[in-house]
């Protein structure tokens, strides 16, 4: 029998897992701004800096591989429960890490259950909320990124900057306390999905990509996520070295694209729900082009036009993956849904990595200090963007 939740409940549970997967999301980002401090502290070069943060994702990718396959063999409720407590000892070993090892087990640890969590999440709105509402449901859950941006970050490098660089880690330890909590009380057993029959790992793979819908969602969410991840990750060092910003400044852009979402990441979610996601999807996308041909051309604008490029970019860039989701939950039936879910946050997490070593690959550093060629990586960036566009049309709606 399907999960039927009272108006309150249902609030309750929505801001319930934005305040989860804002959690995940900080302890994704939050090693990111740290990078000057903890070369400092471990003495480690760039490159192994970069391992820090990729092997986040490439866990990620891995552990959803894995879930894609056995996702829909538990309750939702249960499945959440244990992967956040993992990643929630994970986060402790980070704030407890004394040796450049021993955090980066730690990282890879916290990617093998935060790629996971997400992954859950997504797939209890979807099973719970019916198609009709799920897309502002969607916006309430994702409006965490906003959320991220506007708190995680800067509110990371502040604390940071007053105490250590271990100590972002245990005030996230201690957030996610309170929302462990939360789950217990405010997330409903979701077990609807239990009642199909089970199979072995393979003949559930082989299920999973029968369907031809499921492919085409897949590539459409994993184009977004690349062309996204081309230039996300370069921002603020282009800033610095091609567009003369201060370091201290950098916080301003976080704070400025994070709090412009929480306006318009509402007002996407409504038209996801008014109008075809997949249309959507399409007019964020083309409208993404403007904000990412303007940060990633070499424009040495003073600090309040940089702040305008970026508040677009945050508006449209990450808007599209309201619209993306939703067509992502839609495109399955409720019996497959925790497993392309899963899939889904894999596919995601090595588009993602894979976008920041094809855009690394096309850029260089000049002696000067000036990085070349991010310009190559904008245009790259929307003619991925197109072809993901022409891939979502193709995605049926089937719940």
């Amino acid at each position: 029998m399907a999960v039927v939740l009272s108006a309150a409940r249902e609030r309750a549970l929505l801001f319930t897992l934005m305040a989860l997967q804002f959690t995940v999301i900080v302890d994704f980002m939050i090693i990111m701004p740290l990078s000057s401090q903890l070369m400092a502290v471990f003495n480690i070069q760039p490159a192994q800096f970069g391992l820090l943060v990729s092997s986040y994702s490439l866990a990620a990718g891995i552990s959803a591989l894995i879930a894609s396959a056995i996702a829909d063999r538990f309750d939702r409720r249960n499945a959440l429960i244990v992967t956040y407590a993992g990643l929630l000892l994970a986060t402790l070993g980070c704030a407890l890490a004394n040796s450049y090892v021993a955090l980066l087990i730690a990282r890879i640890v916290a990617g093998f259950f935060g790629g996971v969590t997400g992954a859950v999440v997504l797939a209890i709105v979807g099973d719970i909320i019916p198609l009709q509402r799920r897309g502002h449901a969607m916006g309430i859950v994702m409006m965490a990124f906003s959320l991220a941006a506007v708190a995680g970050v800067p509110m990371g490098l502040y604390i940071s900057n007053h105490f250590t660089w271990q100590a972002p880690f245990t005030f996230l330890v201690l957030v996610s306390l309170i929302v462990f909590a939360a789950i217990f009380i405010v997330v409903p057993h979701v077990r609807d999905h239990l009642t199909q029959a089970r199979t072995n790992i393979i003949q559930s793979y082989i299920e999973l990509f029968s369907v031809k819908n499921h492919w085409w969602g897949f590539i459409t969410s994993s184009l977004i996520m690349f062309a996204g991840f081309m230039v996300i990750p370069y921002i603020a060092p282009t800033v610095v070295a091609n567009v003369g910003l201060r370091d201290d400044t950098l916080p301003y852009i976080y704070l400025v694209g994070g709090a412009v979402t929480l306006i318009s990441r509402p007002w996407i979610a409504r038209l996801t729900d008014r109008y075809k996601p997949a249309k959507v999807l399409m007019f964020t996308t083309l409208a993404s082009f403007v904000p990412i041909i303007l940060v990633t051309q070499t424009l040495k604008t003073p600090l309040a036009a940089q702040l305008l490029f970026a508040a677009l970019f945050f508006i449209f860039v990450s808007g599209r993956f309201i619209p993306c989701s939703a067509l992502i939950t839609a495109s399955c039936e409720p019996r497959f849904r925790g497993r392309v879910m899963a899939f889904n946050s894999a596919v995601q997490n090595f588009g993602s990595g894979c976008a920041a070593l094809v855009a690394g690959a096309i850029m260089v550093k000049a002696p000067s200090g000036e990085i070349l060629h991010f310009d190559w990586v904008g245009y790259l960036a929307c003619a991925v963007s197109l072809v993901a566009i022409y891939v979502a049309m193709k995605i049926k709606a089937v719940s």
